[in-house]
Formats: C-alpha cells, structure tokens, sequence
C-alpha cells in the first residue's frame, strides 16, 4: 500500500527572482543592468522580477537560459512552484485565523489552564482544537457549545445553591468519560457486586493503600474507576456511567479520609446496581451537599449504608452500645471487620456526635 507523504508548506513563498539576484550577485561583472540588456528587457521590468512583482514567463525562461545557462524548464519548475507555495501559504493562513475564532470561542467554555496543566494541551492550536473536540467527544464548536448547555441542565438543576463553575462541572465530566473509554477491566456482572462488596469491606478496614488496591480490584470485577483532579467550584465526590460494556466510577478524592472515600465508593455502586442496570444511558453526578436530594440519591445513599454497616448490626449498636466513645467504636469496628473512622463516620452523621472529640485516625491511606 502506498505511503501518503506529508506535504511540508514553506512559511514564505520563494520567487524565482531570488535565484536571478542571486546568480547577479555570484557572476562577476554582472549587475541587473547588465542582465536586463542582454536579455532584451528594460532595467524596470527585470527588477520587478526580482523582487517578486512580475511571473517569470515562458519567454523569459527562455532567455534566461541563454543569459544565465540555467535550463527554461528549472525556471517555469520554480515559478510554478512558487504559485503552489503561494496558494497553500494563503490556505494555510485562513486555516490559522479560523483557528483562532475556534479557539477564541473553545476557551469559553473550556478551562485551558486546567488541560493544559495536565498535559492535554500543547499550545499547538490545530492538535488542541483537536485534543479537545476528543475530550469533550464532538465534532464541531457548534456541538461543544450544545452539549455544554445540554449537560449543565441535566447534571445541576437540582444544586443551583451550590457555588458551581459550569464550565468546569463541564470540564470534569467530560474527562471523566474520555478517559473511562481508554481505561480496560474485566467483562462486568451484576451477580458479582454482592462479592465485590465484601471485598471492598475488608481493603476499607485494612486501609493500606487503599487507592491503587480498590481500583485494581474494581477493575477485576468489571467496573472501570477513575480519579479526576477536582477543578475550582466542582463540589463531586462522585459520577457513575457507562462506558461501552463496562460501568464506570468516577472521583475526585476532594477529602482525603476514608470514611467519605468508602462511602461514595459504595453509592456508586448503589447507582450502578440499583439505576443504570436498566437504562445505560443515565448519568449520575453526586455533589456535597446536594439541595433538594432526589428518590435515587436516597436509594445510593441507603445502598452505602447497608453495605459499609448493614442494618443488623447498626441496630445491635443503637440498643446495645450507647452512649459511645473512641474505645467502643475501634473495639465494635475490630469485632465487625469495619474500619473505626467509618463507623464513626455513622455515628456522627446519624446520632449528631459531631461534637465528640475522638483520635480515630480518618485519613485515607
């Protein structure tokens, strides 16, 4: 199969009378006037020449020929040439200037400090306008500008008290589902949560780095999980969607303890299992501190509690423990295999212990 070459395009057209005055300059003797006399032209007309003004003809290719030894083909070569040059310098500038009314128009809705601070970005405007229409899975500008204000609907009409930068709320999840199509898992099945789950329970009381090995681990069960650098003004824990055949989970880490990792893993989860296993188009972008929480984020949120503590034993906790310390959470967390920052996590949440000082390490490791 035959190799499509590159077409390199000069910064400048180069006009044969460049290589007139350059044969002037080399010949001794020899000057425009000179020249312009023996081939039978005014010192006007050769000039012109010179200095790119006038085409060199066939005519004067052929009297060149004569005058300088250099062959009328190798002239009208050149000069056709540079007519070739010429034109695709020309394209190529109306090329760049529409360039810069794309990207004037991509950096409102686009937050180029961001992309370019990880690296999808090169300040090579053609391979960034293409790096973002990736990003953002679109066409055209048109389609960017339509699918921002689409999804700004869909993902925030329920948070408008929230301090959000739509752009950026834009940004997020749309990198979040570039990269989930790059990431590889395993085949997924809906039979396999409930081992997962478990699973999950045992790396979240262990808590030993718990990132890489809840990634792995997830990968192996089927579900594609993701960590996004949070953007200013993008309050998500987490989003859940599919990604071709795989689920996917993604997360910001904005708060480095455990007891919150656990939980938004474990609500994805509850979304997955509970709202994208019959509709695959759905999309769930869960916030801090949502306003007017709706009937599915209820159901993920009880979905989480169940599986981080199940009801059993939150009610043995209730009739049997209070009031509680530090002493009794880490000895009823070891007795259950449940990390103590999560069950503390519950108690401050459910039975108002925020004000409890406690020296439960929290931190995410």
């Amino acid at each position: 199969m035959a190799t499509q070459k590159t077409t390199i395009i000069p910064a400048q057209a180069t006009h044969p009378g460049v290589l007139i005055k350059d044969e002037i300059d080399a010949t001794p003797n020899l000057n425009q006037r000179s020249l312009a006399k023996e081939l039978g032209v005014l010192p006007s007309f050769l000039n012109e020449i010179i200095k790119g003004k006038r085409p060199v003809t066939a005519d004067i290719a052929i009297l060149l020929e004569k005058a300088l030894g250099i062959s009328a083909d190798y002239w009208m070569k050149f000069q056709s040439q540079y007519e070739i040059d010429k034109a695709r310098v020309k394209q190529k500038n109306i090329k760049k200037l529409r360039n810069i009314e794309i990207w004037n128009i991509i950096k409102d809705y686009v937050p180029v400090r961001y992309f370019k601070k990880h690296n999808y970005l090169i300040d090579e405007l053609e391979t960034d306008i293409k790096a973002i229409k990736k990003i953002y899975d679109v066409e055209t500008v048109d389609d960017l500008v339509s699918s921002f204000s689409k999804d700004k609907f869909a993902y925030y009409r329920k948070s408008e008290k929230l301090k959000i930068d739509d752009k950026n709320m834009f940004a997020w999840s749309s990198l979040a589902q570039y990269e989930a199509t790059k990431q590889k898992a395993n085949t997924f099945n809906f039979d396999n949560l409930n081992q997962l789950r478990i699973n999950l329970n045992n790396l979240f009381y262990e808590n030993s780095d718990t990132i890489n090995r809840v990634q792995s681990l997830m990968n192996q069960f089927g579900i594609k999980m993701l960590f996004i650098d949070k953007l200013e003004k993008t309050p998500i824990d987490g989003f859940s969607f599919w990604s071709n055949r795989n689920p996917v989970i993604a997360m910001t880490l904005r708060h480095n303890r455990i007891d919150n990792f656990a939980f938004t893993v474990m609500h994805e989860i509850g979304h997955i299992d509970l709202h994208l296993k019959n509709d695959r188009n759905k999309k769930f972008m869960d916030l801090t501190k949502k306003q007017g929480i709706d009937e599915c984020e209820k159901e993920a949120d009880n979905y989480a509690q169940e599986s981080l503590i199940s009801s059993m034993i939150w009610q043995d906790i209730l009739d049997n423990h209070l009031p509680l310390d530090d002493d009794k959470i880490i000895s009823l967390g070891n007795k259950h295999r449940i990390n103590p920052a999560i069950l503390l996590g519950r108690v401050c949440f459910e039975i108002d212990y925020y004000g409890m000082k406690t020296v439960i390490d929290k931190k995410l490791k």
